[in-house]
């Protein structure tokens, strides 16, 4: 009994089970890891912060809490949780729509938080971890392509020290053009350096910090040069010390119920479905397992910790993660030194920040998005590959551009939605033909020298046989019976149908009566067993006769020509 009791508390907190069995000659790459992690969410975070609406410190509240918390529960090695650009721009979409401003916009984006933690949960305990799939890749990446222009068109006034504002991106980014006249040069000079640097290391020196480099450089130069005096705009202040727990203000989640729940819904799509892909492929690199379910716990109570702590959405951070691996990190230790790093650097770092110039942050945000945020190699993928794919990504782009971040989450669903009912509806029912000097039947639209087998329809089914499918199904069959060359026989093959419903057989049913009325024979091949089972209950295997069904096309084919003879 002791022992199964330990062995549940060793799944639900994975690192009792880990940490005993520690080796020290691990710790110093595990340390060194978290180190190189910290030089690059620190700086990064402010600006995920500021992304949000939210205050710059709340980005490293988050990132402690995410980075420690995920440790306990995590089965992944290699992962490094924590803000990322495309959790923060859902947030600070939620905050755009609703109109909360200062404090009350750090309580929406903390429930936020709690409330997908929570969902996470719930995902975990009901093993519903599968309905993170339920956005297609193809909206995905024009989500976050979308999500991605409206950051950086709200970044740019702080690059030219002017303002823009508007309902989308379109406006604000003519409210922008139209202030420009405004420029503060002093601002522009700034921002114009922190973006060219910062791309200069991105393209030239990779491996250098960027936005470390950026952050140092942007603290001296204002230190220096005194920019705070020469009008332009710094963070501000940034306290030291770490946040008290506490819930996020009920009346804030009451008055605005819709959007956190939107917004939320939005993070556990779009945040565990990376965190799933992300972590299984550590995994398989380094030859462990790792446990999908455990992963969204992890993952749920990270940001239920992130929330509780006034911080923000953490989710894997797949930049953080690579570096976290190519580091050399053995463990979740490597985690833990990073949750640690960014605590020491709250107590007594963080004043530092406030003299930060935003046009600084502005380009390390900028950097972050485009980059981080924009699949140009996937899109060209999807053009390539599937153009129906390639235009869904570009509706979910345009859609976010247009309606916004928030109103974009629901045109995404929309689109993944409407793409799936029209897959399940539609299935694919080509002809057969048969390939030349062999008994394989294959579709005749992809092999158009296949041999038409005279008076003998074949037809496969790619899909189930269901209430969605079986209008379709029903009006592919009368139009072959219909055609200009009328078959006087009809072989449907079912290898493909894995699935029948209560409503799928009574179609059956009806077009055995379709065809004994037109004077047609049906034929049934490649039966899967557990479809056996309905046609029989719903008495098909009786009408037709168990010659009618074939263990294969040419077997049904062979059947009806020798009948014929």
């Amino acid at each position: 009994m002791r022992t199964e009791k330990k062995s549940r508390l060793e799944g639900l907190l994975p690192i009792l089970h880990w940490l005993p069995r520690y080796e020290s000659r691990w710790l110093r790459a595990d340390v060194i890891a978290g180190v190189a992690v910290v030089a690059m969410i620190v700086p990064k975070n402010l600006g995920y912060a500021e992304i949000a609406g939210v205050p710059v410190q709340n980005g490293l509240y988050a990132a402690a809490a995410g980075a420690i918390i995920y440790a306990l529960f995590c089965t992944s090695r290699q992962i490094s949780t924590g803000p990322s650009s495309a959790l923060a721009t859902v947030a600070g979409g939620a905050v755009i729509v609703t109109g909360v401003t200062g404090g009350d916009a750090a309580q929406l984006v903390a429930a936020i938080t709690l409330v997908t933690g929570i969902l996470l949960l719930l995902l975990a305990l009901l093993r519903m971890g599968w309905i993170a799939q339920f956005l297609s890749r193809a909206v995905v990446t024009g989500f976050l392509a979308g999500a991605a222009i409206d950051v950086v068109v709200g970044e740019l006034p702080k690059l030219t020290g002017t303002s823009g504002d508007g309902d989308n991106v379109w406006r604000e980014f003519a409210s922008w053009i139209i202030g420009l006249g405004a420029i503060h040069l002093p601002t522009l000079v700034i921002g114009a350096v922190a973006l060219a640097v910062i791309l200069a290391l991105r393209f030239w020196a990779p491996k250098v910090p960027g936005a470390l480099v950026l952050v140092v450089g942007g603290l001296v130069a204002s230190s220096l040069l005194g920019l705070g005096e020469r009008g332009v705009a710094l963070v501000g202040a940034v306290p030291s010390g770490l946040p008290v727990p506490q819930v996020p203000s009920l009346d804030i989640v009451l008055q605005n119920i819709p959007e956190v729940l939107l917004a939320s819904l939005a993070l556990v799509l779009i945040g565990f479905s990376q965190t799933a892909g992300d972590a299984r492929s550590f995994a398989t690199r380094h030859h462990y397992r790792i446990n999908v379910n455990q992963e969204a716990v992890a993952q749920g109570m990270a940001n239920v910790g992130a929330g509780l702590m006034q911080g923000m959405p953490v989710s894997t951070s797949l930049s953080a993660s690579s570096l976290n691996e190519s580091a050399g990190a053995r463990t979740p230790v490597a985690s833990l030194t990073t949750g640690g790093l960014v605590i020491l650097t709250l107590l007594f770092l963080a004043p530092l920040f406030s003299d930060l110039p935003k046009a600084v942050l502005g380009a390390i945000i900028i950097d972050a998005v485009v980059f981080g945020m924009i699949d140009l190699k996937e899109f060209r993928r999807l053009r390539r590959v599937s153009r129906f794919d390639f235009w869904i990504a570009m509706a979910a782009f345009v859609g976010v551009l247009s309606a916004g971040v928030l109103f974009g989450i629901v045109i995404g669903i929309a689109l993944s939605l409407a793409w799936l009912i029209y897959v399940s509806t539609r299935p694919a029912m080509p002809l057969l033909g048969r390939e030349p000097g062999t008994q394989v039947f294959r579709d005749v639209g992809l092999n158009p020298a296949d041999e038409i087998i005279p008076g003998i329809a074949v037809i496969r089914l790619d899909g189930g046989l269901f209430f969605a499918t079986a209008e379709a199904f029903d009006e592919r069959i009368r139009e072959i019976i219909a055609g200009d060359s009328p078959p006087t026989a009809l072989v449907i093959d079912l290898e493909g149908v894995a699935f029948v419903d209560s409503q799928g057989a009574a179609k059956l049913t009806e077009l055995i009566d379709l065809t004994e009325a037109e004077g047609v024979t049906l034929r049934l091949a490649r039966i899967k067993p557990q479809i056996l089972g309905v046609l029989e209950a719903q008495g098909i295997l009786g009408r037709i006769g168990a010659d009618h069904c074939h263990g294969n096309v040419h077997r049904a084919v062979e059947a009806q020509q020798s009948q014929r003879d």
